[in-house]
């Protein structure tokens, strides 16, 4: 997935954490983060730090790939 603002990585966090069954309170204890914090995140707020967000990104299995695009 391609992720191209706050917004679509928020989506592709809330999809993951709701295939895997996750609350937002689970993730929430696991990571002593706040259910705010993960509300935010997963709505796009652009203010949210990026140590915290690559922490739950981490936990739901997920991946970020950063590369140079092609010129197509």
């Amino acid at each position: 997935m391609k992720i191209t603002d706050a917004a679509s990585l928020g989506n592709a966090i809330r999809s993951r954490r709701k295939e895997l069954k996750y609350t937002q309170g689970y993730i929430s204890e696991i990571t002593g983060l706040s259910v705010r914090f993960i509300s935010d995140l997963e709505n796009g707020k652009l203010t949210c730090e990026i140590g915290k967000t690559i922490e739950v990104i981490n936990l739901l299995g997920l991946d970020i790939l950063v590369e140079a695009r092609r010129d197509e």
